[in-house]
């Protein structure tokens, strides 16, 4: 993936790996990739400049039925093949086109992140937006669950978890991760050392830079797995093949695989902590010598972050579940605040490197359910909105926000409790992310609308199983 292709170079590497079909893959609004198969008899240079035509009334937050018509364009920019096919298959990345205007859709996620950073030229303060998340994931032996009018539950289970150290199995061997004891011990105690090991070989083998994988801090299977750093679009394309391998490698191996940020109760959730640095002409713009050796354009895309941490919520933090895990009192970091130690701070400045190349912003706050297309290019709107209007970050954080008295820990705001009152911040505060048409009215209302009535609504509407502890008995 991202080698400079031509489309000539996509047909002649079908010859040469013999190629049978040719998958062409795009992602939905929410945020999950779709795709249809070609015999490679249907794909030739044209395609590449003319696309090919699909419905598009029938993908989530898409088009109305009466103007379902658009165009596919592949990138041959992204062309791998595809490691869990029986049969030789060639996937290509692509973009969506009105079919009449052949201009790009407002509302495909990559057309979101190709403009953001067309817009990062256009302002001239930098080239380059490097991104470089970590995303956490569960790896489980079963899941169940349902919701019916009249029942609704949810069952979870893993070899390794602490609430199966009393299961009969025939023998049990122990090694189950205590709560919160998942990080870093070495096998047999982390169970999913191996089937890590597989998922970055292929990872490897379809050009993904990784840098590391280790167990994770929860019992049950918490993992992550480290991407080098590339440029916003590209390591969102990266972030859905990467999300496309952990999930089919581990159905191989007998087991599934979530990005939920908060399946299990009372142990750690799954973040997403997201790596930013703006470089120009190949040298990084977010050196200097300022606090924690920074520049002051790092800190006013600091100020910008913060300014606007309560809207980038509703797109970095798109899901009811992710805000289970932002929960003050826990090591998730919801003060709005930035610091180079602090975890709970929302912006942290990693002091790992004394080099100016490694000098980086981390926004701790989103998590893997997130549209990667879309929460990288809101972040990088929201900094460079900070940089053009110089907002102040105010002071570092750099005390023990958990020994704070009560006093002096109600100055320091948070991000909303709920995916509610983050939409509700959206919708008051989005004019930065309409900078350059990224986002567009259309898009934002659109995501809105979406998530109240199809989510939050949703999730409200049905009783919780929890609530029968409570108050059956009232």
């Amino acid at each position: 993936m991202y080698k400079d292709l031509t489309p000539k170079d996509v047909l002649k590497m079908i010859k040469e790996k013999n190629i049978v079909f040719v998958d062409l893959r795009f992602m939905d609004f929410p945020g999950l990739q779709q795709h249809f198969t070609f015999p490679v008899s249907q794909i030739d240079e044209d395609v590449f400049e003319s696309g090919i035509g699909f419905d598009g009334s029938s993908i989530r937050g898409w088009q109305s039925i009466h103007e379902s018509d658009m165009l596919v364009l592949p990138d041959p920019r992204t062309a791998f093949v595809d490691p869990f096919s029986n049969i030789p298959t060639l996937v290509l990345y692509c973009n969506i086109l009105d079919p009449i205007t052949k201009e790009r859709y407002t509302r495909d996620p990559r057309n979101i992140a190709q403009k953001a950073e067309n817009y990062l030229l256009s302002t001239g303060l930098a080239d380059t937006c490097y991104i470089g998340p970590e995303a956490e994931f569960f790896i489980f032996d079963d899941i169940r669950y349902d919701q019916t009018p009249n029942s609704g539950y949810y069952f979870i289970d893993s070899n390794e978890g602490i609430w199966n150290s009393g299961r009969d199995e025939k023998p049990n061997l122990g090694y189950k991760l205590r709560y919160k004891e998942g990080y870093f011990p070495i096998p047999p105690s982390d169970d999913t050392h191996n089937i890590r090991s597989e998922m970055v070989k292929l990872m490897l083998d379809c050009g993904i830079n990784v840098e590391c994988h280790h167990h994770e801090v929860a019992t049950g299977g918490q993992a992550e797995i480290d991407m080098r750093y590339a440029p916003l679009t590209q390591m969102a394309d990266q972030l859905t093949l990467y999300k496309y391998i952990i999930k089919n490698v581990a159905k191989k191996n007998g087991k599934t695989v979530t990005f939920m940020p908060k399946p299990l109760f009372s142990d750690n959730g799954s973040g997403m902590h997201c790596h930013i640095s703006l470089w120009k002409g190949g040298k990084p713009i977010f050196a200097g010598n300022k606090y924690a050796g920074l520049s002051q354009e790092a800190l006013w895309f600091i100020g910008g972050l913060l300014k606007h941490a309560h809207a980038l919520v509703a797109i970095t933090n798109p899901t009811t579940n992710s805000y289970k895990r932002l929960v003050p009192g826990y090591e998730a970091p919801v003060n709005i605040a930035y610091s180079a130690r602090n975890r709970s701070a929302c912006c942290r400045i990693p002091m790992y490197s004394p080099s100016p190349k490694a000098k980086r912003i981390e926004f701790r706050v989103p998590d893997p359910s997130c549209n990667p297309y879309m929460a990288f290019a809101a972040l990088l709107m929201a900094g460079l909105d900070g940089i053009q209007n110089k907002i102040d970050p105010g002071e570092p954080m750099d005390k023990d926000l958990y020994d704070l008295p009560p006093e002096e820990k109600a100055l320091i705001p948070q991000v909303p409790g709920s995916l509610a009152e983050a939409l509700n911040a959206l919708s008051k505060d989005h004019e930065f992310l309409t900078k350059g048409d990224v986002f567009t009215e259309d898009v934002l209302k659109t995501w809105i609308e979406y998530k109240r009535v199809r989510e939050v609504e949703a999730v409200n509407l049905r009783p919780h199983p929890y609530e029968f502890m409570l108050y059956f008995d009232i």
